[in-house]
């Protein structure tokens, strides 16, 4: 049976805030540790019938940079949910809510811009 493994390495400052967040993988494309500024990780507890979530992003993420990263995560849950049930209704209003929330990051956008 093969086996992968993934690794993440977090460096905390004096308050306990992610300062640097590394992560690397078995089975990822190139070789070596990898840095990133944020991470969510959802894991099925069977037992609780829930969900433990680890949430994590450095002080050098950006609040725009932030929104994009979940708006990508939920819609790479909207391909997931499809693929995984083929529940179609669930996938097209996760896109619809990823696509609500893209205008609206637009437009904040554009606000900031004009008051600049």
């Amino acid at each position: 049976m093969k086996k992968s493994r993934i690794h993440f390495e977090v460096e905390l400052d004096s308050q306990n805030v992610p300062d640097k967040i590394y992560w690397d993988a078995t089975d990822k494309e190139d070789d070596g540790i990898n840095q990133t500024r944020s991470i969510s990780i959802a894991v099925w507890d069977h037992f609780q019938n829930n969900t433990l979530r680890i949430d994590l992003w450095t002080k050098e993420m950006t609040v725009d940079d932030q929104k994009r990263f979940y708006i990508d995560c939920i819609g790479g849950l909207a391909q997931s949910i499809l693929t995984a049930t083929g529940d179609e209704f669930m996938a097209n209003e996760m896109n619809t809510l990823c696509n609500r929330f893209i205008e609206h990051v637009r437009k904040e956008q554009e606000e900031r811009r004009k008051n600049q």
